[in-house]
């Protein structure tokens, strides 16, 4: 059984900076890509960023030139760096790990509120 642990997340005012981590345990060798997700109230979940082992990474473009997503692979460890935050970024964020880039995941987090206030 595959865990994902999230931390970070809270509350920032636009323009701001937030920092998630997740920490994966369990056998996740077949699972290459760890990344996050964000789902907001009345919308449906959505990939934020993405990155596999070999540093391959994958942005929505909403998150593009403000998101960057990295990974300690030593620590099955998968962060997610949020500057210029956006009221809309408001969201519960997911740590998600899947087999593939396109692979829909196949474990989640617990998920960590991220508001940002304008």
């Amino acid at each position: 059984q595959v865990q994902l642990v999230e931390s970070g997340g809270g509350l920032a005012q636009a323009g701001g900076s937030l920092r998630l981590s997740c920490a994966a345990s369990g056998n996740i060798l077949n699972l290459n890509f760890m990344g996050w997700y964000r789902q907001a109230p009345g919308k449906q979940r959505e990939l934020v960023a993405t990155m596999s082992r070999g540093n391959m990474r994958k942005y929505a473009d909403s998150a593009k030139g403000r998101f960057t997503i990295s990974r300690d692979n030593a620590k099955n460890t998968v962060y997610l760096e949020m500057n210029n935050l956006k009221p809309e970024d408001t969201a519960v964020y997911y740590c998600a790990i899947s087999r593939t880039i396109v692979a829909a995941p196949a474990f989640w987090g617990q998920g960590t509120q991220v508001s940002v206030s304008s």
